[in-house]
C-alpha cells in the first residue's frame, strides 16, 4: 500500500517543507532570468507547487462577466496562500502614525507579477509552465543538481528572435545571389561583373576599337607583322635584285 507516498519529504517537517517551497517559488517567480538552480528532488517537488499557482493566475485572466472582479480577488487570495504573507498589518517602522511603512515582502511582489504578467503569458498554454534541466552531481556532497525555469522566458524569446532574424538574413542573401546569377545569365550590368567586358558581342567590341583584328584567310602566306616579317620581306627583295 502506498501510504504516505504522496510526495517527497525532503528530510523536513511539514512546516519546514512548505516554508522552503514557498521561498523557492518566490525566488523563481521574482528571478530576473526566471530560473533557479537547486537539487533535483527539490526541483521536482517545486514544479507542481508553482504550476498550481500559475493556473490560478491564468484563470483570473480568463474571467468575464459582472462577477469577474470579485472572482479575481478570490483567486488572488487563493494564490497568496502559496507564498509568505505580506506586511500589511505591520506597524510603522518608526512607531509613528504618519511615518511610511516598510516595503512589501517578496511574496507580495511574486503574487503581483503572477497576476499581471505570467497569467497573461500562459493564458493559451494548457499546463507545463516549467522545465527541469539536469546539471550533474555537486562536488561537495555528490547531490544531483538541476535547473528549474519558466518556459517562454526572456532568454528563450530573445534566442528565438535572433534565430528568426538570422534566417531572414540568410534568405535575403540567397535571394540576392539568385538574382545576381540570373543577371549574369541575361548579360545585364547587375550580374556582378561588367557586361561590356564579359558578355559583349564581338562586333560591338571591334566597333569600339578594342577587339581582336580578324586574321587573314591565307595565314601561311601573310606575315604576322613585327621585325621578323619586315626582315623576311627585305631579304626576298634583295634576292630578286640579284
Amino acid at each position: 500500500m502506498r501510504h504516505q507516498k504522496a510526495h517527497r519529504k525532503l528530510g523536513r517537517t511539514t512546516e519546514h517543507r512548505l516554508s522552503m517551497l514557498r521561498n523557492l517559488a518566490t525566488s523563481l517567480i521574482n528571478a530576473r532570468d526566471e530560473r533557479l538552480v537547486t537539487t533535483l528532488p527539490k526541483a521536482k517537488e517545486l514544479r507542481p507547487f508553482v504550476e498550481r499557482v500559475i493556473t490560478l493566475s491564468k484563470r483570473a485572466h480568463a474571467l468575464t462577466g459582472d462577477e469577474a472582479a470579485a472572482r479575481g480577488v478570490h483567486l488572488r487570495r487563493q494564490a497568496a496562500v502559496f507564498f509568505h504573507a505580506g506586511n500589511r498589518q505591520q506597524s510603522p517602522s518608526t512607531g509613528r502614525r504618519s511615518a511610511p511603512r516598510a516595503e512589501r515582502t517578496a511574496g507580495v511582489a511574486a503574487v503581483k507579477r503572477l497576476f499581471e504578467e505570467l497569467g497573461e503569458r500562459y493564458k493559451d498554454r494548457p499546463g507545463g509552465y516549467t522545465r527541469i534541466i539536469k546539471l550533474g552531481r555537486r562536488v561537495g556532497d555528490n547531490a544531483e543538481l538541476a535547473i528549474i525555469e519558466l518556459v517562454d522566458n526572456a532568454n528563450e524569446r530573445g534566442a528565438a528572435a535572433k534565430s528568426e532574424k538570422r534566417g531572414k538574413t540568410k534568405a535575403a542573401g540567397k535571394a540576392s545571389t539568385r538574382a545576381s546569377k540570373s543577371g549574369e545569365a541575361a548579360g545585364g550590368r547587375r550580374g556582378g561583373r561588367k557586361a561590356d567586358k564579359t558578355f559583349e558581342k564581338e562586333e560591338t567590341t571591334r566597333a569600339r576599337g578594342k577587339g581582336k583584328t580578324p586574321e587573314p584567310k591565307d595565314a601561311d602566306k601573310a606575315g604576322k607583322g613585327g621585325r621578323r616579317s619586315k626582315k623576311t620581306e627585305s631579304t626576298a627583295a634583295e634576292k630578286d635584285t640579284d
